[in-house]
């Protein structure tokens, strides 16, 4: 009930696109997409409330496969995707704090991937971390290895968080996120764990 592993299989099945929303506003977009696509499409999202964004109120379909960047920054890049946005984004602030400047990607789509995005920042980029609520095996963050693979970038450090091959036990959304890594502060240690020759007060 948990659904982590919901992107993993999902993505498994030919000719289904598979997105998660950053939040509430992009979901009824997603929605909207799924509706007037005529195509198979999972959108996954997590139960409770949203995080109170504004609502639009026209409708729109979103361009399948393609993601946005929230924020640019030039030494690490964060790809995150559905309900994990949020503390990536919250994450930056300690992090440009510390003169860590980081890229923020909502990738919305496990399947198609954004290879262009992807492939685009990891040019320019050897610093990056995915985070998803979704094991590690098979989820977002293992496409995202394998593109890097496939595309001969193979001097991209990617570090994915994510659940580890386990199930995961009952608890809070706020428990279970922080125990895996999932919250800001998660996000910011894996961070950081990029640069060993880091220190307090230095810039990178």
């Amino acid at each position: 009930h948990q659904g982590t592993f919901d992107l993993s299989y999902l993505t498994l099945i030919p000719n289904l696109v598979v997105s998660a929303p950053k939040d509430e506003n992009e979901l009824q977009h997603l929605i909207y997409t799924a509706v007037s696509l005529e195509h198979p499409m999972a959108i996954r999202y997590p139960r409770d409330y949203g995080l109170g964004v504004s609502m639009d109120t026209d409708l729109r379909a979103l361009p399948i496969g393609k993601g946005e960047i929230l924020r640019q920054g030039k030494d690490v890049a964060i790809l995150a995707i559905g309900a994990t946005v949020a503390p990536a984004l919250e994450a930056t602030r300690e992090l440009a704090s510390c003169g860590i400047e980081a890229t923020v990607v909502n990738a919305r789509f496990a399947k198609p991937l954004d290879s262009e995005l992807v492939l685009g920042i990891g040019d320019q980029i050897k610093r990056m971390v995915t985070v998803e609520e979704n094991v590690v095996i098979g989820g977002f963050g293992s496409g995202v290895v394998d593109l890097f693979q496939k595309a001969g970038l193979c001097d991209v450090h990617v570090e994915c968080i994510g659940i580890p091959d386990e199930f995961v036990e009952h608890g809070t959304q706020e428990i279970l996120r922080a125990k895996y890594r999932l919250d800001t502060k998660g996000i910011t240690q894996a961070v950081f764990s990029l640069f060993p020759d880091y220190k307090p007060g230095s810039s990178t």
